[in-house]
């Protein structure tokens, strides 16, 4: 029980030191936002809670296809959000990245990549 709370306060606290990094420097804290540091803490759990090599390794493969449809969401997001704000701006983007992943896994079903 004890591993579950450390593991929920150090991931907890990486998101809290990512927000309070952005408040201070919009560009600080995009580098250390885009930076994979959940996925890191993910593969460090896995391991230390005795995950075998090929399921580490299959979630970082994953993680990297699941990672590309959410690309366009920061690009679409920041120019939305002048003219929508930021709730309307937070589902429309949302709501493309559903989509792009529905097109990107049909795209990659056709290279056995099996993402659904």
């Amino acid at each position: 029980m004890y591993w579950v709370i450390i593991k929920y306060a150090i991931t907890a606290g990486m998101v809290v030191l990512i927000s309070e990094v952005a408040k201070r420097s919009d560009r600080l804290g995009g580098l250390v936002a885009a930076l994979p540091l959940v996925t890191v803490l993910v593969l460090i759990w896995m391991k230390l809670e005795g995950q075998s090599q090929a399921k580490i390794a299959s979630h970082a493969w994953y993680t990297f296809w699941y990672v590309v449809p959410t690309l366009p969401m920061f690009v679409l997001f920041p120019f939305l959000y002048q003219r929508w704000g930021f709730w309307p701006t937070l589902a429309a983007s949302c709501a493309l990245t559903v989509v792009i992943f529905l097109l990107w896994a049909g795209v990659l079903r056709r290279f056995g990549i099996v993402l659904m």
